[in-house]
């Protein structure tokens, strides 16, 4: 696993050692970030100003491609201690030790995991194990924290496979389907 854009296009990126873990393959994350950067589903929200809020990073690979494309900060929410040694390490390894926080949470076990920290996020990374039947549950905990910038957009990693209804806050922008993935956009709707 690698770096695919950005000034550290090409580092390689420790990858998880269970099968616990399911990182989005080099593939995926590109098209996910041209069509994030190239689109016309909203302003490009990867900029020096940006923050990224990656839920269920695992070893980090979105959050750290974000960086690499020049995003402010990263914060990454993990629970699996072996995957967070490795996020540890690739965050070190590409020395973004300052712009990184790891929260060594259960976000699904916790009513407000976002307490106490006031930025808002321009993007968000969700990409839950594929077994989770109910993401619902996380989209409407961001809602309610209300911790996203206006024009935030919100991507969910699934299997190509799952049919979810979405909460009646998030609107799908697009959906875009590689392999075993499915890749939605969206957005929280204004009411």
């Amino acid at each position: 696993m690698r770096i695919i854009g950005g000034y550290y296009k090409g580092r390689k990126i420790s990858e998880p050692i269970d099968k616990s873990t399911r990182p989005p393959k080099d593939m995926v994350r590109e098209s996910i970030f041209n069509i994030i950067e190239h689109s016309k589903l909203t302003y490009c929200p990867i900029k020096k100003e940006s923050n990224i809020l990656d839920l269920y990073s695992g070893v980090g690979s979105f959050g750290l491609e974000c960086l690499s494309r020049g995003a402010k900060e990263v914060y990454f929410f993990e629970k699996h201690v072996p995957t967070v040694n490795i996020l540890k390490e690739n965050i070190k390894n590409l020395k973004f030790e300052n712009k990184c926080k790891i929260i060594e949470i259960d976000i699904e076990k916790i009513e407000n995991f976002f307490n106490n920290i006031n930025i808002k996020f321009n993007l968000v990374f969700l990409d839950p194990p594929f077994q989770n039947k109910d993401i619902n549950v996380i989209i409407d905990k961001i809602y309610k924290m209300k911790i996203l910038s206006d024009n935030a957009i919100i991507v969910i990693h699934r299997n190509k496979n799952t049919k979810e209804k979405y909460s009646s806050n998030f609107k799908e922008l697009r959906v875009e389907r590689y392999g075993k993935s499915k890749i939605i956009f969206g957005k929280f709707r204004v009411f």
